[in-house]
């Protein structure tokens, strides 16, 4: 029952993206822009099919994805605290990007067009930036004997990643530094019609192969000890969930730029949302409610009133930050009374 509640407020999200925004488009409009009825305005058609329904699809998968990675992260590390940028994979992005920038600004005299830069350039460096990272976490995870140690390297990688990004921001002139401070704001409507399928397409992909780790994550719970008893390889399923996250992640940081605090509030909601621990359940859930989360973020953000759009990651960090101090005083009142 509670399934089918987070279905059909998902659907309703979805529609109000649809039709909310600086211009109000009535809903019986939207309906029959989306089922290609004569009767609509060319103005509206426009606004529903080229921007709003793109940027929908957009919040719902990366919202999906960053919640499922998150829960991901939480059950490898045993952390409540941890999210998809954990391991420092989106810090990688980030460095990809102000890279870009940077040799764009200042290696070259010619002006590149602003269109190509804000999607295909970006796109591409935070791609292969959030690689890098991931391919090296990998290669750290073969070397490392335990989550606990992979965790601290990821911590650092992060850590060193930012220095680096510090000194090319510094380097850079100011322009530069601007549009990397604009994309570090994260929006949903960086994903244009065109680049929809590879985008949705790449977080399927992501999603059901972390809908296949439910088992094992089921087992991790379990501590390792228990897990190894049961036929559980730790070692290779510590390599597969942090290559699904750190997939999802980059994926996500790469077309939307890096989104703050919904892999980490909401597993927490679906915790408490469903009163289990069980994969089977809280996976399903946790992608639900982020892909509801998000949708709802970008709602606000364009809610009509505001000149365009307000940026996506102040939405979600005040919408998720109340989340996770609320889960750290309901954790820390529990841990009161059982003692």
């Amino acid at each position: 029952m509670k399934f089918a509640w987070l279905i059909g407020l998902m659907a309703v999200l979805f529609i109000l993206n649809l039709f909310l925004g600086s211009v109000i488009i009535p809903i019986s409009e939207v309906f029959k822009i989306l089922f290609s009825e004569s009767a609509t305005g060319q103005t509206e058609s426009l606004i529903i099919l080229n921007f709003r329904l793109p940027q929908a699809y957009t919040a719902l998968f990366a919202g999906a994805a960053l919640a499922v990675a998150g829960l991901m992260m939480q059950t490898l590390f045993r952390n409540p605290l941890a999210d998809p940028s954990i391991l420092g994979i989106s810090s990688g992005a980030g460095l990809g990007v102000a890279l870009l920038l940077y040799f764009t600004g200042t290696a070259s005299n010619q002006v590149i067009t602003a269109d190509i830069i804000s999607h295909l350039g970006i796109n591409m460096a935070a791609f292969v930036g959030a690689l890098v990272v991931l391919l090296l976490i990998l290669f750290l995870s073969n070397k490392l004997g335990n989550a606990v140690s992979l965790l601290i390297v990821g911590i650092m990688i992060a850590y060193v990643a930012g220095a680096l990004v510090g000194f090319v921001k510094y380097l850079s002139r100011k322009e530069d530094v601007y549009a990397y401070a604009l994309w570090g704001l994260g929006s949903f409507s960086n994903v244009g019609k065109s680049q929809l399928p590879v985008f949705i397409i790449s977080i399927s992909i992501g999603l059901v192969l972390s809908i296949l780790m439910m088992k094992s994550l089921n087992l991790l719970l379990l501590g390792d000890r228990y897990a190894v008893n049961l036929g559980l390889d730790i070692q290779k399923t510590t390599i597969f969930i942090v290559v699904i996250t750190g997939f999802l992640t980059a994926v996500v940081t790469a077309y939307a730029g890096p989104i703050a605090f919904i892999g980490l509030a909401v597993p927490h909601l679906a915790r408490s949302l469903f009163k289990t621990a069980d994969h089977k359940l809280l996976l399903p859930a946790t992608m639900l409610l982020g892909a509801c989360l998000a949708l709802f973020c970008n709602l606000i953000a364009r809610l009509p009133g505001f000149d365009g759009s307000l940026p996506i990651n102040s939405v979600t960090s005040l919408i998720g930050a109340p989340i996770v101090i609320w889960f750290i005083f309901r954790h820390r009142n529990f841990s009161t009374q059982e003692s």
